[in-house]
């Protein structure tokens, strides 16, 4: 098998064509039959990554060991990315303009980094973790993690978990949700005198809540489709609950809006936003969408009493803050690295598995044919001497008949590389 990973992130495709391929966590394990089923002459292994960060399709193809061509590598991927740019409503070759493709070894790489935060909007970043072991559960419970895959997300996992104990990538890691308040901040010296509406209840929501709870603003409201799930975290920040149904309402009350949900299409439009600000009389706002697809519509940006910013214009402020520290990334590489390595060597053994079966059969031929002449000498009354000795004498030569060919019929470079080989493999321990 070799392992493909095909996917688009921040860095190569800009938000609102992430939004188009974004797969919200329910929908994982029917996107991953349908990618299986659109590959099914490959007998391939499959899971899907979506975060607000990225959108990865990851692979397990038949091919030779851990390093395909890239040629061949592109031959095998074809009809994912056609499947893939279908499910974006967009054209294989847009796709490809934005997107990446890593083989082998590559994808491997790849994934670890991931896994490890080293390929994250802010540097270590440990929500995406999480992320990634949901999508590989996802994937296995719809029947399409086989061998291949399980091994590399393990051992993405034991990276991951070595990167955040030995380096200091994880105390360094200043999450979006900090970002956030130390934006609002910015913008409003005056916090525990703001309203605050999250718009949302999942795990982003549930981590800039928090972040703001600690800021202890006048009024903190949450919003969301499911009742029970905002019940739940609006009980435990103290916060008061709004049926989802009633935004555009009183939007106008609130000083900073922060919205994250799964919605295919913007909840907070620009008509809403102007009703809001006429009501507060051009009091400013922030709003922070930090969804993918956008939950606030783009056009709300050219309101002049709006500060609107995406999970992007985040990302950009943590790095102009300078959190990357590059002795601990270079040590987390060193990780990544040894982990890679080790997967690679994994995966050429198991390219190996179909020659070693074939000569364990051939061997096993050999041997019941000559023990069959041996039985049948016996039977005849020879001397178990000499039948022991033809024995060991036939299977010698079978065994060496292939290798001792190969020697005697090559020359040059070849000739050498038969007599290295046979070197190491018959006259180890005289060399």
């Amino acid at each position: 098998m070799t392992v493909l990973a095909l996917g688009l992130n921040h860095g190569s495709a800009p938000l609102d064509l992430r939004g188009r391929f974004a797969v919200p966590l329910d929908a994982l394990g029917e996107r991953v039959q349908g990618l299986r089923q659109h590959l099914a002459r490959a007998q391939p292994e499959v899971a899907i990554l979506s975060t607000c960060n990225r959108t990865e399709v990851y692979v397990g193809l038949p091919a030779l060991g851990a390093s395909a061509c890239p040629r061949h590598a592109m031959e095998l991927a074809e009809p994912a990315i056609e499947w893939l740019a279908a499910q974006g409503g967009t054209a294989p070759a847009e796709l490809r303009h934005h997107s990446y493709l890593r083989a082998g070894a590559d994808a491997a790489r790849h994934a670890f980094r991931v896994a490890a935060g080293l390929d994250s909007m802010v540097l270590g970043e440990p929500q995406i973790l999480g992320q990634m072991k949901a999508a590989v559960r996802e994937a296995d419970s719809a029947g399409a993690l086989g061998t291949t895959l399980h091994q590399m997300f393990q051992r993405s996992f034991a990276v991951a978990k070595e990167v955040r104990s030995r380096t200091e990538i994880g105390s360094h890691a200043v999450s979006l949700a900090a970002a956030a308040v130390r934006l609002a901040q910015q913008l409003f010296d005056d916090l525990p005198r703001r309203r605050v509406l999250f718009v949302g209840a999942g795990d982003m929501i549930d981590l800039v809540a928090t972040h703001f709870a600690a800021q202890k603003p006048l009024q903190m409201t949450v919003a969301n489709r499911s009742t029970e799930r905002g019940r739940l975290l609006a009980e435990r920040l103290g916060a008061a609950q709004l049926p989802l149904a009633e935004l555009g309402q009183v939007l106008g009350q609130f000083d900073i809006v922060i919205s994250c949900t799964a919605s295919s299409l913007p909840l907070i439009g620009l008509g809403a936003v102007e009703r809001a600000l006429k009501a507060r009389k051009r009091h400013p706002m922030l709003m922070l969408d930090l969804a993918v697809p956008r939950d606030i519509e783009p056009e709300v940006a050219r309101l002049p009493d709006v500060y609107l910013y995406t999970v992007d214009d985040l990302a950009q402020q943590v790095q102009a803050n300078g959190e990357r520290r590059q002795a601990a990334v270079a040590h987390a590489e060193a990780i990544v690295s040894a982990g890679v390595k080790s997967f690679s060597q994994w995966l050429d053994q198991r390219a190996s598995v179909p020659l070693i079966l074939a000569l364990q059969r051939q061997t096993e031929t050999w041997r019941q044919a000559e023990l069959a002449k041996a039985r049948r000498a016996l039977a005849r009354g020879r001397d178990v001497d000499a039948v022991m000795d033809t024995l060991a004498t036939a299977l010698t030569r079978k065994l060496m008949h292939g290798a001792l060919s190969e020697l005697h019929g090559s020359a040059g470079e070849a000739h050498q590389q038969w007599a290295d080989s046979l070197q190491r493999l018959f006259l180890r321990d005289t060399a």
